[in-house]
């Protein structure tokens, strides 16, 4: 079936002449344990304000039968029912069957390979309800929903309103919902299955958490901080949005199969590779930590008040990324959260906003398949610095209050983002104009660069093709005291022009410009203390500044204007001193992707030796030769470091040991240390397998005492990185022909396949990938995503590739489009880095 992409004229269109009333929505998952069947039956009461007008009801599902006021309709077209003759009111009632429930839209059947257990979910965004039952599938035409559910006796059935009546009828169990709020068609969702469940009272509310059978002993083990974040969450964001969240069950489904996320109105859905197998690090729990903030804080931004239409998706994902580092650091243990999402993802928008498929935060979006290209660096990381900007710009408790009066105001409505601009304009009292126009419609980042006359110091700005846009922001100067540099000056500024003179200290040895990292721009050092810039990284008093500096200096990597050798160096400079746990596994991260992406292969052993020995100090090795390894000139590659300060750092060191790992006694070193840890001995026996060593017997002994129900997908991730060209081909088959990875782990294994030093034996699946492009168009958003990104050679490509792989994006729909030119521009910047 071909199905039309729903337009924004369409939706206006159809959101003028109708009202939804509610839905009555019935579901029958009864033929999943066996088969691949959902049946649903759809009626829909709704207004009409042009009586006699027609319009369309979207079903992409197999339509078995459709009535309109007691009268038959046609066929479905294009996966739309067309609707004729409408009345003031009328009743629309569609019976469907989705019967592609393991790779099809908006419903997926799971089965566990532990157990062999069955799992069904949904996910509808950004339109894939109308591939399970009919629907208005467009976000501004909300209403209630009543879900009745039958389903196997032994089955829980979940869905966005808690205390369902539950009767059983022959050999299955009936699920009847209360009505929901009015919700848009994308915030609903059904999960069902044999589900292990936890239930805690936090914030006033019956906090539900929920796991596969096979996974309740990691759940169990992760509950309490589950509970913990949650109920802080809440408790947060009822005062700063002035609304409590208004249903008294708030259940969370950790979903096998599923990628990501999703914030369906009172029942998220996760992907459960969230519950880590191996006891999680500080820095997983921080990243975790924002997550499950930011898709609590959908239920305000995205749920209780929605956007009119896509063009808007940011008020939504942007909001929620923001608010997820607002609450983790006012209301958790996570307090250094912005420190960790500048180190992570807001690296991440820096490349994607200076490359070709940069977009301004809100822009226009003609249709839904346009709309799926925007899930991005920039509406997510980007865009919630720039709202931390803007809180700065205006002030916390101006902010809060204009949030405040946004939700009384909107509450189960759709807006537009000047909605929201005036709402925050009226409690601050600023023209909030010029700032829209330039953070929100303008694509691009600021460049901020510092100069020194005398003693006169001038802020020099540029925007993207013009003056700078409106911002508030910090210099710091430092001066050497010893071995650290202590902060003589903090200058805040606010911008009204391309240079602007600070009262700063002269011949700091160190001017860090956007300290405190208040705004979202790419900096540079003074040219006078470049050079020394790299090692004074290291010296900085906080999580923070040292934070800025190390972006800083990944900045100038990406765009040339430093080398692999000098962020290896700031970077390993950096780990020796870091205080903050949250940041420390993302900085190992950084520096074995610049010693194995970015360096020129005549120094990535090097590289990779300096970052190696870095891991070893920090994970408490007390060989000599380790500790104080000096390597060809890069300074300190790994000094000693105090084991108590870093104790929970060990297991990420570990981690980037099995990245870097130079030879046998390397790994040897490594599986000694690992001890019990099957995650850690996964990752050794991925590294044994790079450095050409047989590995079969151990790898299939791991497997066989693993119990972990995907340990499968580990022993593949071996697989994938043997040089042998027999275990390439099975690897690549699995992942790419039968398409048998989840989503949510094709990166592992992608990374693994493309592995450094197997040029050879990667060249013709570079090809592949090529051959394997056009056919992702129309695949679903997140399998596009997923195969586009994961599968884009990392090795074996030349720039003539890159050149290839950017022609095939003109012919691709957005979602592959855009990922492929980002990972196009990403692998140019690395080709120009390796020289």
């Amino acid at each position: 079936m071909v199905v039309r992409s729903l337009t924004q004229a369409e939706a206006e269109e159809r959101a003028s002449l109708l009202t939804v009333e509610r839905y009555d929505i019935g579901v029958d998952l009864t033929d999943l344990p066996s088969g691949p069947l959902v049946r649903c039956e759809s009626t829909i009461t709704f207004a009409c304000r042009r009586p006699g007008a027609e319009s369309f009801v979207d079903c992409a599902a197999d339509v078995e039968s459709a009535t309109l006021n007691g009268v038959a309709l046609p066929p479905a077209v294009d996966g739309r029912i067309a609707l004729t003759g409408l009345a003031g009111h009328n009743v629309l009632t569609v019976v469907s069957v989705r019967t592609d429930t393991t790779d099809g839209d908006g419903v997926h059947k799971a089965v566990d390979p532990g157990d062999g257990q069955v799992y069904v979910w949904t996910d509808f965004t950004p339109d894939y309800a109308r591939y399970v039952w009919a629907c208005f599938d467009q976000p501004d035409l909300k209403a209630p929903y009543v879900f009745t559910v039958t389903a196997p006796r032994d089955w829980l059935v979940l869905s966005n309103s808690g205390d369902p009546k539950v009767e059983d009828v022959g050999t299955a169990r009936r699920w009847t919902f209360p009505a929901t709020p009015p919700l848009s068609t994308y915030n609903t969702v059904i999960n069902a299955g044999p589900y292990y469940e936890i239930r805690r009272s936090g914030a006033g509310h019956d906090l539900g958490l929920f796991a596969r059978q096979s996974l309740a002993s990691i759940l169990e083990r992760d509950a309490d901080e589950l509970f913990t974040l949650t109920t802080q969450g809440l408790e947060f964001f009822t005062d700063v949005f002035g609304m409590p969240f208004p249903q008294h069950k708030y259940d969370q489904v950790f979903a096998p199969d599923f990628a990501g996320a999703m914030e369906n109105f009172g029942c998220v859905t996760w992907m459960d590779l969230f519950l880590r197998r191996s006891t999680p690090t500080r820095a997983e729990w921080d990243i975790f930590s924002r997550y499950l903030l930011h898709e609590l804080a959908h239920m305000w931004f995205g749920n209780i008040v929605t956007m009119r239409w896509w063009d808007d998706v940011w008020l939504n994902e942007a909001f929620a990324e923001f608010a997820s580092n607002w609450a983790a650091v006012r209301a958790t243990s996570y307090t250094d959260a912005w420190t960790a999402h500048l180190a992570g993802e807001k690296l991440k928008a820096y490349l994607v906003d200076q490359g070709p498929t940069t977009h301004p935060i809100r822009q226009p979006v003609p249709d839904v398949a346009a709309a799926m290209a925007t899930f991005d660096a920039i509406t997510y990381p980007k865009g919630a610095s720039v709202l931390q900007q803007l809180m700065t710009y205006i002030g916390e408790a101006e902010f809060s209050a204009g949030l405040t009066n946004y939700f009384a105001k909107h509450a189960w409505r759709n807006t537009t983002l000047q909605d929201l601009i005036e709402a925050l304009a009226e409690t601050s009292g600023r023209d909030l104009d010029e700032w829209r126009a330039g953070w929100l419609e303008t694509a691009g980042t600021d460049r901020l660069t510092l100069e020194h006359d005398g003693d006169t110091s001038v802020l020099v700005a540029e925007g993207p093709g013009g003056p700078p846009r409106p911002q508030v922001l910090a210099v710091g100067a430092y001066r050497r005291q010893g071995d650290y540099l202590e902060r003589e000056a903090l200058v805040k500024v606010e911008l009204t022009g391309e240079r602007t003179r600070l009262e700063l200290p002269a011949g700091a040895d160190l001017y860090l410009v956007n300290d405190e990292d208040l705004t979202f721009a790419s900096t540079r050092p003074d040219a006078t203390t470049r050079d020394a810039f790299f090692e004074n990284a290291a010296r900085l008093p906080t999580a923070i500044s040292r934070a800025v500096a190390t972006t800083t200096a990944w900045d100038m990597l990406i765009n040339g204007e430093a080398t692999a050798a000098e962020a290896v160096r700031c970077l390993t400079g950096v780990l020796a001193v870091e205080t903050s746990e949250s940041v420390i596994e993302p900085y190992l991260n950084l520096a074995a992707d610049a010693a194995e992406l970015w360096s020129p292969s005549a120094e990535r052993g090097v590289l990779a030796r300096a970052v190696a020995a870095t891991c070893r100090s920090l994970a408490g090795a007390t060989d000599a030769n380790v500790a104080g390894a000096r390597v060809n000139g890069l300074g300190e590659a790994g000094s000693s470091v105090d084991g108590s300060r870093v104790a929970g750092a060990r297991k990420a060191a570990l981690r980037g040991l099995a990245r870097t790992a130079a030879d046998l006694d390397d790994v040897a070193w490594l599986q000694a240390e690992a001890g019990d840890d099957l995650d850690l001995q996964w990752r050794a026996l991925v590294r044994k397998a790079q450095l050409g060593l047989e590995i079969a017997t151990e790898a299939q002994a791991l497997l066989d005492r693993d119990p972990d129900p995907d340990a499968w997908i580990s022993r593949l991730q071996v697989q994938a990185a043997t040089p042998d060209p027999a275990e390439k081909m099975a690897a690549w088959q699995t992942l790419v022909t039968e398409r048998a990875v989840p989503i949510g782990s094709m990166h592992l294994v992608a990374t693994s396949f493309w592995s450094a030093g197997q040029e050879e034996l990667l060249r013709p699946y570079a090809e592949a990938y090529l051959d394997l492009v056009p056919n992702l168009s129309g695949s679903g958003m997140m399998v596009a995503m997923a195969f586009t990104r994961s599968l884009f050679p990392l090795f074996a490509v030349d720039l003539a590739y890159v050149q290839r792989a950017e022609a095939l994006a003109s012919e691709a729909d957005p979602v592959v489009r855009s990922n492929l030119l980002e990972r196009a521009d990403r692998t140019r910047r690395m080709l120009r880095s390796r020289g």
